[in-house]
């Protein structure tokens, strides 16, 4: 009841997740990244556990393929899960577990990779992909926001959406981006409509960690804790 997209952004070194499911929360239980690392997708039947344990394991310097094996390996029912994986050299791996009683597939392309289950139709996870790679866009961001709205385009999965997320890490420890739409209809217009919000903030967020002397306050604004 998932589909997302994975990447890295070779030119700036950030992954990102962007995200949709009829499946509420899906961005704290689906998506996972961690800055220098690498980024994991865990879906149906999500087993959560999957996605620190990835990146604990693309950290160890393991790469996508031997992630995605050893996840396979140690769960007690990968024929059920659906894994996708990028690592800091931009290779990808994939995993759809064949008892897996929907439509479910994946398409990879350069340092991206995306997954879905429950799919209106096979294409949905090239249509991301192509979204992406072809995006006019220059932020990472919403190139992955335009990959999402392909999936959505070419089908999306058979339910309603009602979940959205979008999960960026840069250079720092904590997210750079972390924004999720939950139990609404079109969940990926609100996500983008939320980024539209939150993009003049972002490096004000980090300076606000790293330099906050620096900062002078929002006027009107609750933004300023």
């Amino acid at each position: 009841m998932t589909f997302s997209i994975a990447a890295l952004d070779r030119a700036s070194g950030m992954f990102g997740i962007a995200v949709a499911s009829s499946s509420i929360a899906v961005g704290n239980r689906c998506s996972w990244a961690r800055a220098g690392v690498g980024a994991v997708a865990t879906q149906h039947r999500t087993d959560i556990r999957s996605g620190p344990l990835g990146l604990d394991l693309l950290a160890q310097g393991f790469s996508a393929g031997e992630v995605v094996d050893i996840l396979v390996a140690g769960s007690e029912h990968p024929d059920l899960r659906q894994f996708a994986v990028v690592d800091r050299d931009g290779r990808t791996a994939f995993f759809n577990g064949p008892k897996i009683e929907s439509i479910n597939t994946t398409f990879e392309g350069d340092a991206c990779v995306a997954c879905g289950n429950f799919l209106a139709n096979e294409g949905v996870p090239e249509a991301m992909v192509r979204g992406y790679a072809g995006s006019s866009a220059t932020i990472f961001a919403e190139r992955l926001l335009d990959g999402l709205d392909a999936g959505v385009a070419a089908g999306g999965e058979t339910q309603i959406a009602m979940a959205a997320a979008l999960l960026i890490v840069d250079r720092q420890a904590w997210p750079l981006v972390d924004l999720r739409v939950d139990f609404e209809r079109d969940p990926e217009i609100k996500l983008r409509a939320l980024w539209g919000s939150y993009k003049p903030l972002v490096e004000r967020f980090v300076t606000q960690v790293l330099r906050p002397a620096e900062l002078k306050p929002l006027i009107n604004s609750a933004l300023t804790v």
